[in-house]
């Protein structure tokens, strides 16, 4: 029997959205702390969100190229779970923190050669989240990739983002089978503010493609 895909609700700005998402039945949420982003929380923002989640709800940490002062900053307030590196980190970087963690990856401009070599050179990540963005973007674009080129011999976790919402996401699991997926922009309202029909619409949407 196949493990059942996991679902991440990224770029969470209100306590309120995460108790929701928690809810709704989201296995992790994710907060933005990349000032570029219209989902970016403060770490004063990012502890009262966590107030909300309850036991087993997995907290990740977004970052982008971010200032060391930063992250040891956000490590030492919010209780982060797992840290995410969406820019050009190499593996050093991303290691230095003895946290684990999960590396993005802009499949904009990857063969699946070169994803082949950077799941290798990534190999104590925890997963490879895979984004529609190319080399150097940020993601969060809304945009969907060609599912078609993520190779298969993968022998790391795929986390499936870029574009994800209510109607596609099925056929997105079927195609890929990944171990999780990463909704921002396609369960929001506005951005950063997460809609609690359409959490509620992806999830169903998740557990039915695994039946």
């Amino acid at each position: 029997m196949r493990s059942r895909t996991r679902v991440k609700i990224c770029g969470v700005t209100r306590p309120q959205d995460a108790h929701a998402a928690a809810a709704l039945g989201a296995d992790a949420i994710g907060l933005v702390f990349y000032q570029g982003s219209r989902r970016c929380v403060e770490i004063e923002q990012a502890v009262e969100i966590c107030r909300q989640l309850p036991a087993f709800v997995t907290t990740v940490a977004l970052f982008l190229d971010a200032d060391k002062a930063l992250i040891n900053a956000v490590l030492d307030q919010v209780p982060v779970d797992l840290l995410q590196f969406h820019g050009s980190e190499e593996p050093a970087d991303c290691e230095r923190y003895s946290r684990p963690y999960i590396k993005a990856l802009g499949m904009g401009s990857l063969s699946q050669q070169d994803l082949i070599e950077q799941s290798e050179a990534f190999s104590n990540a925890k997963g490879l989240l895979l984004d529609s963005h190319t080399h150097g973007g940020v993601g969060g674009s809304g945009e969907v990739f060609d599912w078609s080129s993520v190779p298969k011999r993968l022998k790391m976790p795929v986390i499936l983002a870029g574009g994800l919402t209510v109607g596609n996401v099925a056929d997105a699991i079927r195609s890929v089978r990944p171990w999780a997926v990463d909704v921002s922009s396609g369960v929001e309202e506005d951005k950063g503010i997460k809609s609690a029909e359409l959490m509620s619409a992806f999830v169903n949407e998740v557990n039915n493609a695994n039946g």
